[in-house]
């Protein structure tokens, strides 16, 4: 399936600015910010302010993408730029959620009549417009997406449970129940650093996690005896070429700001919005091998220390919640590896795969698939927090992509359904063929932050969109498969044979 090939933008600059604290960007910058250094100056106001602020302080959307099933290749393109438009909607409407606190609190159905209301007419006009496309294409429809149109309010520590969307605990206006002031648990708008998340409770010693508690799909394609047990490691670098933008090439190509955070890149040097699969072919890279034009992408980590980044008045970054010093990996250490049932399949060129959901803080952690750990502590894992790791050990960021593929799609509808997790046994679900399963570790060299008074000092937080908060469960990875066909051909017969290459 090819791509848009519309003209592609200007590549973000790269150079990175040092100066002032991200709460003084202004115009287009942290609305939300500004906002609450007016308020704090009110002090007879400021609880009030508070307690409105915790009441509401996220929106929560059903993803209309992840139920999307039948649509026609020549429809994908214009259903893809619909729902980003909806992701605009989303962001828009959360920016209006944390400026308006002051008429919140009084008028205790502001939310549902100014936000939520008008939001769900805006969403069901786009979801028509989407069953149209997808009818006139050849498809069909599902009539009953209008009911996805309605978003709901609830509180930041709320997360839906992994059935998805509408979990229980909110209530039809999208007001909650008066005098629920989260404080540390993330109510307000400011988290101390300017922007909504992290907070306190997003944070936990790595010494107070459990050893091998994590229930995941992480490992499950591990390798076992009897199956394919080589390896193959490209090094594709940690961004050196500060390759940075806020699309998404995969979810929404042919739409600038398709992502609403920013992306780090490592491997193709060509990955905006508008790539075809011709400019990514015909790329430069960033791996040793050339024969690996591959793109591998994942939101960046920050620290919220006050740096204005290139970023810092964009959308995208500053301008949606994103701020600070961006981190780039001390390493990236990407790995294809085998299935314990048997040999692998080589994956189609252009093949695209993306693992974790952005979205997972509303969304439910159906999806979730990122765990974070500490070096030394690697069999200490979590997937919903942060870990604060001790002096000398760096943060990893792991993920295992889903190894099964129906063998027939480089991507589908809502990006999910041609590929799967290995079910239990480590054998691909029936219709399903094993391909070599990425991994990729990244480690990160990152100041311990601190917890003072039940407030977070200089956290770190993986970018997202603004409504998600910045949770670590929202963590997620992509990639689109660009190697040449004598390299595929070298991966898989490694795995297969046992051998270590690279």
């Amino acid at each position: 399936m090819g791509r848009n090939t519309r003209k592609r933008r200007t590549p973000l600059a790269t150079k990175i600015v040092a100066g002032a604290a991200a709460l003084a960007v202004g115009g287009g910058g942290l609305v939300w910010a500004n906002f609450y250094a007016s308020a704090h100056e009110e002090h007879s106001g400021h609880n009030r302010t508070r307690s409105a602020a915790a009441q509401v302080a996220t929106i929560d959307c059903p993803d209309v993408g992840q139920e999307i099933r039948d649509v026609p290749d020549r429809a994908r393109g214009e259903v893809d730029g619909e729902l980003a438009t909806m992701d605009s909607q989303i962001t828009d409407a959360y920016q209006r959620l944390a400026t308006t606190r002051r008429a919140q609190a009084g008028d205790a159905q502001f939310v549902q009549n100014a936000i939520l209301g008008p939001l769900k007419d805006r969403r069901k006009a786009i979801i028509d417009r989407i069953q149209l496309e997808i009818n006139r294409a050849g498809g069909r429809a599902d009539d009953n997406l209008d009911q996805l149109a309605e978003c709901q309010g609830r509180p930041a520590d709320q997360m839906q449970n992994g059935g998805g969307q509408n979990g229980d605990g909110q209530n039809g206006d999208g007001q909650m129940d008066d005098g629920q002031n989260q404080g540390g648990n993330g109510g307000d708008d400011d988290n101390g650093n300017g922007v909504a998340g992290p907070v306190a409770d997003d944070f936990v010693d790595i010494n107070d996690v459990q050893p091998n508690s994590r229930d995941s799909r992480n490992g499950l394609a591990a390798n076992g005896d009897g199956g394919s047990t080589g390896t193959f490691t490209t090094d594709c670098g940690v961004n050196e070429n500060n390759v940075f933008n806020s699309d998404n090439l995969i979810a929404a190509p042919g739409v600038d700001n398709g992502a609403h955070h920013t992306h780090d890149y490592v491997g193709n040097q060509d990955n905006d919005a508008f790539s075809s699969d011709e400019d990514l072919a015909n790329a430069d890279t960033s791996c040793q091998n050339q024969g690996d034009r591959s793109t591998y992408y994942w939101p960046v980590l920050r620290l919220q220390d006050g740096t204005q980044e290139f970023d810092a008045n964009d959308q995208g970054g500053g301008a949606e919640g994103n701020i600070g010093k961006i981190l780039k990996p001390a390493e990236a250490r990407i790995q294809f590896v085998g299935s314990r049932q048997g040999d692998v399949v080589a994956m189609p060129k252009f093949l695209r795969i993306i693992t974790g959901d952005a979205k997972s803080f509303t969304n439910g952690d159906a999806n979730a698939n990122t765990s974070w750990s500490c070096s030394g502590f690697e069999d200490r894992q979590v997937t919903d927090k942060y870990p604060l790791c001790p002096e000398g050990s760096q943060v990893l960021r792991t993920t295992n992509f889903q190894s099964c593929w129906d063998g027939q799609n480089i991507d589908s509808a809502n990006h999910r359904d041609h590929m799967a997790f290995v079910q239990e046994d480590g054998s691909c679900p029936n219709g399903f063929q094993a391909i070599p399963q990425l991994q990729i570790r990244l480690a990160y060299d990152i100041p311990t932050p601190t917890v003072e008074n039940g407030q977070v000092q200089n956290p770190y937080a993986v970018d997202s969109f603004p409504e998600q908060l910045h949770k670590p469960i929202t963590d997620h990875n992509d990639f689109i498969n660009v190697m040449d066909e004598n390299l595929m051909n070298k991966v898989v017969d490694c795995i297969n044979r046992g051998e270590d290459c690279q």
